[in-house]
């Protein structure tokens, strides 16, 4: 376990005024620019704070340097500073390889953003900036034989920035309008990990191949890091990372001084239809552990023609706390609901308590929701962090979405129980 820097604040790179030299030294970062850690947005607070994740994407960019790569899979890019960024990057001699999925040759806005990508970089994947598509209507590593499927993936890798190399950046948030002002969201920045970035770069191989055939999930890692690879093939409960991670989680334990603790367990996530973690986290609750769940979207009887799914899992006699995450008021027109309300889109695991036999904190995020598609078709990427002050800062951040969260415990919405279940990345209309 390790104590990495969070930064206690989201800050912007400062445009200090430098005196005239003859031979300028080269700008450097501010330091919160490559502290490792998370990076939360929030859609109800300041233009800053809502364009956090952004905004940090848009420095890790402009300081990428001449000769580096900065590698992209992302589902939805349609946010045109991130579309200048890239760009300008490119311009200057940086290598710019982007994959996306197939919907953004026609994103639902109709904005020019892939075809600005493909004018700038062109398509060739042998070339050093390249923009490409995954397959019409598939992930890039899915199987076709269970139907549609998406490259939901969102990460940046970059080789080299002003004052470090080997940076990843895992988020939940795609780069469009609607992911910085209506989606809570979450990015994690890890500078100087060459054994991540090279794993996340190998992955980004294997989706640029798309032999699907081929493809066979895996993990990589080492303390205190650990990313999975999706899609994971298989039909039975056995091969459910999330579920085999809850496993894991021993309730209740003591403590040094022989008092008996229980382990907390948060989960913040914007779909979640897999029965079985519903299942778990519900008898985890029963165990002994302090669950508390923060969503968007369930499944349910009522979604589902009497066959019950997870929100009814979730709201069992004994289950967890839960508080659902998806609010249509209109802050300009009380009148006129919104077409796609202030939600989650945050997909994280926090555990606090004892963990695969020993007491520790642990925080996982990623592309990853609670779905089946997620787990078994869909390109998306998974991130365990094993250290206090990454979980402690995610754990703050729940706190807050929880204290936003409406309707809350007043769930039994059309919205909340997938009566009118949202797109997989639902943009603003």
């Amino acid at each position: 376990m390790t104590a990495a820097g969070v930064p206690t604040a989201l800050g912007t790179s400062p445009a200090a005024a430098q005196p005239a030299l003859a031979q300028p030294a080269p700008a450097q970062p501010a330091p919160a620019l490559l502290a490792e850690g998370p990076v939360f947005n929030d859609p109800l607070g300041t233009d800053t704070q809502k364009y956090a994740i952004r905004e940090r994407i848009l420095q890790l960019t402009a300081s990428a340097v001449p000769g580096s790569s900065i590698k992209v899979a992302i589902y939805h890019v349609w946010d045109q500073p991130v579309i200048d960024a890239l760009i300008a990057a490119h311009q200057r001699g940086v290598r710019v390889q982007i994959l996306l999925d197939s919907t953004n040759k026609s994103d639902p806005k109709g904005t020019p953003a892939y075809n600005q990508l493909l004018a700038a970089l062109g398509s060739n994947a042998a070339a050093g900036s390249f923009v490409r598509l995954c397959p019409t209507g598939k992930s890039c590593l899915g199987d076709p034989q269970f139907g549609a499927s998406i490259m939901h993936n969102k990460f940046f890798l970059f080789s080299q920035v002003e004052g470090a190399s080997n940076v990843v950046v895992q988020t939940t948030s795609n780069m469009t309008p609607g992911a910085f002002t209506r989606f809570n969201n979450d990015a994690l920045v890890l500078p100087d990990n060459p054994t991540l970035h090279t794993a996340y770069s190998n992955y980004f191989r294997d989706l640029l191949a798309a032999n699907w055939q081929a493809w066979r999930y895996r993990t990589v890692g080492t303390d205190p890091y650990k990313a999975y690879y999706f899609p994971r093939t298989g039909t039975t409960n056995s091969t459910d990372t999330i579920d085999a991670i809850l496993n894991n989680v021993q309730c209740t334990y003591q403590d040094a001084n022989g008092v008996t603790q229980r382990t907390k367990v948060r989960v913040g996530i914007f779909k979640i239809t897999r029965k079985v973690i519903a299942d778990k986290l519900t008898t985890l609750q029963k165990a002994g552990c302090t669950v508390d769940v923060v969503y968007a979207e369930a499944d349910s009887a009522r979604s589902q023609n009497g066959t019950p799914g997870t929100w009814d899992a979730l709201h069992a006699t004994g289950g967890p706390s839960v508080r659902c995450y998806n609010d249509p008021r209109n802050p300009n027109d009380p009148s006129k609901p919104l077409s796609t309300p202030y939600i989650i889109h945050s997909k994280y695991l926090l555990v606090d308590g004892m963990y695969f036999g020993a007491r520790d904190k642990l925080t996982f995020t990623g592309s990853h929701n609670y779905t089946g598609p997620s787990l078994r078709e869909n390109d998306e990427t998974l991130v365990k962090i094993d250290d206090d002050s990454v979980h402690d800062a995610y754990a703050a951040g729940f706190t807050r979405i929880k204290t936003a969260a409406y309707p809350g415990t007043s769930d039994g919405t059309d919205l909340c129980m997938g009566v009118k279940p949202l797109p997989q990345d639902p943009e603003t209309t």
